[in-house]
């Protein structure tokens, strides 16, 4: 098994330059390869900032990379909560945050947006210090 960094995947799902994506192609085609949570966490980020992928075509193409028969996610269950918290209207990140506090009273932030969100898509109680 190989782990794969974050520009990988992003050259597999846009293809904006023919020669990386073809190689990542390759790559992810044709080897098992691990994506990490932080792999995750990063290519939302790299879709959403630099290509300017809207939170629904993010989703989707995670959920489609993640299904690859040659990709092994780091953490199936998390991902899957921080993709169906995402979808819900909530941000990634703080989607992926919630998915690793299970098992925790709450989650505290100073983020009150956050909390709404959270309330909205049935996570774990989010509350201030």
């Amino acid at each position: 098994m190989l782990a794969i960094d974050t520009n990988v995947v992003v050259r597999y799902l846009v293809g904006d330059d023919p020669v990386q994506a073809k190689a990542a192609r390759r790559l992810v085609d044709d080897n098992e390869v691990l994506v990490g949570d932080t792999v995750w966490l990063e290519t939302d980020w790299v879709l959403r900032s630099a290509y300017g992928f809207a939170r629904a075509r993010v989703c989707k193409a995670l959920r489609d990379f993640a299904g690859l028969p040659h990709v092994v996610v780091e953490r199936p269950d998390r991902l899957a909560r921080a993709l169906t918290y995402a979808e819900a209207g909530m941000d990634f990140a703080d989607g992926l945050h919630l998915a690793g506090a299970d098992g925790c009273g709450a989650f505290v932030t100073f983020d009150m947006r956050l909390q709404k969100a959270a309330r909205k898509a049935g996570a774990i109680e989010v509350r201030r210090p």
